[in-house]
């Protein structure tokens, strides 16, 4: 009777501790990779990219929560972000000397709880609509609060910014946050709480309902919920977490100006958004990651690299609408089938044929560049470490040949990627 009795309880003491991995395995697992990777990629330039990488990723998600979750376009996301910066950047001034005892760590609590209240209060006039109105409105009260930064100088610096020293708050555990990892950590930390806390809001009855008004507000307002006020509540939340955001973004680099709540930064999170997949809760995490890395690298090698993140843009919601998440999401019944390893020859044929024809678009793309806008400098460059003259035939007919031949390669291949991605499902599921 005994054995019985032990038997059962090591069985449900196993089941209760896979149950407690099923839950929460993913976040156990998050937090380990965040805590490794610093002593994975060591160098100054990685951590403060991984730095960037973290406080992108809490503002794409909340602008998901308005976008993927509630259905809501916003063009001036980018104020709530601004606003918690600068408080954030304006309390650290004002507690300097470590005579209060505030440690640097709460500090993005404060940024979240500005972009709290400006969320509420631009949140009561703009989610009386929906749809191209609502953007609109956005639009509009992001280029008001911008272009009142400028006004309120004692405020908001000008077009100068204003400038803070992290390390001279209260220090807690003697930590100074001078060294770029503490602030790492910081920001990890940060990161996590934030994913996770928007994660289980999406989980609630509040997060479905945000769902049906994406879907279906007429429905949904038919059954007896108020859309406006779930919109209104969406949107301030998002701006709570965009306020945290901008209170990491400020401690990160000790300065915060006017552009940094403007139309460009507004853009570059809907970039994030859509290209690593709208309503997905991966999605602008992956965006958040991808658009960041291209970011720092790109802008080191080409002048004109805002350009291809427009034409990235242009081509995941043509050819991609479910962004990069989507596409991995496409391989899961893959790998429930045991299938995936047999399409991977189809996409590397369609991955040789496709950096083929980049390559010659960006030839195309530099050599213009190189002729018009920096032809003072001379007509000879280099891409790829070969110097060739952008004035020359030659490159002009290779750049256009890799470019035919990489696309119409391409085009080919992908509809033999296609059609072998069908038969790959339908002989999975015959398994």
């Amino acid at each position: 009777m005994s054995t019985i009795n032990n038997s059962g309880h090591i069985a449900l003491r196993s089941g209760a501790n896979t149950g407690f991995l099923r839950r929460y395995g993913v976040w156990i697992f998050a937090a380990v990779v965040l805590a490794v990777l610093p002593n994975v990629f060591s160098s100054g330039l990685a951590v403060s990219t991984m730095c960037v990488m973290g406080t992108m990723i809490i503002f794409a998600l909340s602008y998901n929560m308005l976008l993927g979750q509630t259905g809501l376009l916003s063009f001036g996301h980018a104020v709530f972000f601004g606003l918690g910066g600068f408080l954030t950047a304006q309390l650290i001034i004002a507690f300097a000397g470590g005579e209060q005892p505030l440690p640097l760590m709460i500090f993005p609590l404060f940024g979240g709880v500005t972009g709290l209240v400006f969320g509420i209060i631009f949140g009561a006039v703009a989610t009386r609509r929906a749809g191209t109105a609502f953007a609109m409105i956005t639009l509009g009260i992001s280029e008001l609060v911008s272009s009142s930064a400028l006004i309120l100088r004692k405020f908001f610096g000008g077009e100068e910014g204003i400038m803070l020293d992290r390390t001279e708050v209260f220090q807690l555990f003697g930590f100074s946050f001078g060294p770029q990892i503490q602030v790492y950590y910081l920001i990890a930390g940060w990161c996590l709480v934030s994913v996770i806390a928007m994660y289980a809001l999406t989980c609630t009855p509040f997060g479905r309902i945000c769902n049906a008004v994406r879907d279906n507000p007429q429905r949904v307002a038919f059954i007896g919920y108020n859309t406006t006020m779930v919109r209104f509540i969406a949107f301030s939340l998002s701006g709570l977490f965009a306020g945290i955001a901008g209170g990491l973004a400020a401690i990160n680099f000790e300065i915060m100006n006017s552009a940094q709540m403007g139309a460009h930064e507004s853009g570059a999170v809907i970039l994030m958004t859509y290209i690593g997949g709208v309503g997905n809760f991966a999605g602008p995490i992956i965006g958040a990651v991808f658009v960041t890395f291209l970011q720092l690298t790109l802008s080191d090698l080409s002048d004109v690299w805002e350009l291809y993140f427009g034409l990235i843009f242009i081509c995941v919601v043509m050819y991609a609408p479910n962004g990069i998440a989507g596409l991995l999401m496409l391989q899961k019944p893959l790998l429930l089938r045991g299938q995936l390893l047999r399409m991977a020859p189809y996409y590397l044929m369609a991955l040789a044929p496709a950096l083929v024809g980049i390559a010659g678009l960006s030839m195309v793309i530099e050599m213009t560049h190189q002729l018009s806008i920096a032809g003072s400098e001379g007509t000879e460059m280099s891409m790829l470490g070969l110097s060739f003259n952008a004035d020359a035939v030659l490159p002009w007919l290779v750049a256009a040949m890799l470019l035919a031949v990489g696309g119409w390669l391409f085009l080919r291949a992908a509809r033999v990627a296609r059609e072998a991605y069908g038969t790959a499902l339908v002989q999975g599921n015959a398994k």
